[in-house]
Formats: structure tokens, sequence, C-alpha cells
């Protein structure tokens, strides 16, 4: 089963995402972003970034449990995990993250509380280039 991606709005109304593996628990999670293309960038920035296993950051928390960050080349987090009670589960999610990022799936929840067809993304692409034209020509004026 493949990963993927799910972007969504938090309660403060920033946009989000979170990689999940292929039975669905969620093994990566973003902070929030005020745009969404923000959101798409860290996206991206975790599908290349995951494929080097230095740029994840192994913890252990105040309470004993384990954890990572996976970080950018410039040092930025761009995801976290969940807490592990073992660093040998913790070892088995960045395996996970590294797996599953670089060819997983996308569904955005921003514009629905219900999950969008793949008819709904290609739409809300479609409107997007309708309007990048329409810019252009008012540009040409």
């Amino acid at each position: 089963m493949a990963g993927k991606f799910e972007i969504y709005k938090d309660k403060k109304g920033e946009t989000r995402f979170r990689l999940k593996s292929g039975n669905g628990q969620v093994i990566l999670a973003s902070e929030g972003y005020k745009r969404k293309a923000s959101c798409m960038n860290g996206i991206e920035s975790v599908r290349k970034n995951a494929q080097s296993y230095d740029r994840f950051e192994r913890k252990e928390t105040k309470s004993g449990k384990w954890m990572f960050n996976l970080r950018a080349r410039n040092g930025q987090v761009i995801g976290t995990s969940e807490t592990y009670e073992s660093a040998k589960s913790r070892d088995n999610g960045i395996a996970s993250v590294a797996r599953f990022a670089s060819d997983a799936g996308l569904e955005d929840f921003t514009h629905s509380e219900l999950r969008p067809s793949k008819r709904t993304l290609e739409t809300a692409e479609e409107i997007f280039d309708r309007r990048k034209k329409l810019l252009q020509r008012l540009a040409d004026r």
C-alpha cells in the first residue's frame, strides 16, 4: 500500500500536512503554514529530504519516550513524528517516512470536510489555469 500526504486546515485556520503510511497511521506532521503554497513547498521538501538518513534528528523526550524531526538542508524542521515507546520503534518510523514520502499521493481537505475526488482536484487545477490565463490577458492589454 502507498502512503499519502493529507493537507488540512487546523483550528487556527493554518494549513498543515501529515504523511500517512500505507496502513493509514500518521508518521510525520508539519507545522502550521499561513499559505497553502508554503505547505505544498513543505511537502516537496519532505519528499527530497526524507531520502537522506542524516536529515533525521533522533531525540529522546524528557519523559523517556522517543521521537524524531526531519530537517531540511538549512536545518529547519519540516516534519515531526509522534512519540514512540522505544528507540527501535522510532527508527522504524524513520524508515517508514523514507519509504513512503517520495511517491506518496496527495489529498487536499482544505476546501471541504468531504474527501475530494480526483475530479475535484482536477477542477481546482483547471480553475487555477483559467485564472492564470485571465491575468496574462489583462497584463497583455
